[in-house]
């Protein structure tokens, strides 16, 4: 059973540092490794696949780094999101390309075995520079196909496909999977990483913030506090209602009558505040989350 393992491993340029101390092991299946833009992601891919080398800690598959040796090479395929292709080639050509670069057997039948799995045969023959990113992105995974990797890194893989190209991408990749493969792929969408991984890895930050399956993932963002703006026909007595209820922590009244209210549980929150405010005749004007975004969650997961 193949075995990813990245154990202590930083990165750093002069005094920025790309990746802090970062230990996962990851075996067969699907892992997303989830985390805001900026986050570290690609730089760890980027390590796992052997283009850098860590600035400290190691890499391996199976025991050996995925540095430095070439026939650790032939068990990885990578799928960067850089966006450059050789424009003047085929798609055909580009995958062949890669399946000479291998020493496949048999380059013309990987190739278009490759170029069929990704649902491009009928767009391989027309060059590169007339396809949309989309398309690009398909080949692009076939390129990292077409010798038959046991490890395959995809940074942001979903990128400007459109929903039946996505859909057909993850069934792909879920097959994979299951037929035992290592599937690592980046993503900053949560709902990307809960429709196929089975693992998850949250980096935030140049860290490792946390680990496990999706379930334990969303019950640790689930359970953080959520904050919200009030705006109402009474912010004095709203404060004071939603004071004597369990799922609120704590109430602030803000200027022009704006109140900040923390809560534990968003579900209940949801509910008691227009049952609150219909029982004592206040209107509601406005009520906006303040830290829904994946930065203040993923920000949370890394203090808790």
């Amino acid at each position: 059973m193949t075995e990813l393992l990245l154990h202590d491993v930083s990165r750093w340029y002069g005094n920025v540092v790309a990746v802090n101390d970062v230990t996962m092991s990851i075996g067969p299946g699907i892992t997303g490794l989830l985390g805001p833009n900026g986050a570290g992601k690609s730089t760890l891919l980027s390590m796992m696949a052997g283009l850098l080398p860590p600035s400290k800690g190691s890499v391996t598959i199976d025991g050996v780094p995925t540095r430095g040796d070439v026939r650790i090479y032939r068990r990885i395929g990578l799928v960067p999101v850089a966006e450059p292709l050789y424009d003047f080639l085929t798609g055909a050509q580009f995958v062949r390309l890669n399946a000479d670069l291998h020493q496949v057997p048999d380059p013309a039948a990987a190739t278009a075995y490759a170029v069929g799995e990704v649902d491009m045969a009928g767009a391989a023959d027309r060059r590169i520079s007339t396809y949309s990113k989309g398309m690009r992105q398909r080949i692009k995974v076939a390129s990292a196909l077409v010798h038959d990797p046991d490890v395959l890194l995809l940074d942001e893989p979903f990128n400007g496909m459109d929903p039946v190209q996505r859909r057909h991408m993850m069934g792909l990749l879920q097959r994979y999977g299951d037929g035992g493969k290592v599937i690592v792929f980046s993503s900053h969408i949560l709902e990307e990483v809960e429709q196929i991984a089975r693992q998850v890895e949250v980096v935030v930050a140049s860290r490792h913030a946390a680990s496990g399956d999706f379930a334990e993932i969303r019950r640790l963002m689930t359970d953080r506090p959520n904050q919200y703006v009030v705006r109402s026909s009474d912010p004095r007595a709203l404060a004071g209602l939603l004071l004597g209820d369990d799922c609120v922590r704590g109430v602030r009244l803000r200027t022009k009558g704006l109140l900040e209210v923390e809560s534990d549980d968003a579900g209940r929150f949801a509910r008691v505040v227009p049952r609150l405010a219909r029982e004592h005749g206040i209107r509601i004007l406005e009520l906006t989350p303040t830290d829904e975004s994946l930065e203040s969650v993923f920000s949370y997961l890394v203090g808790a």
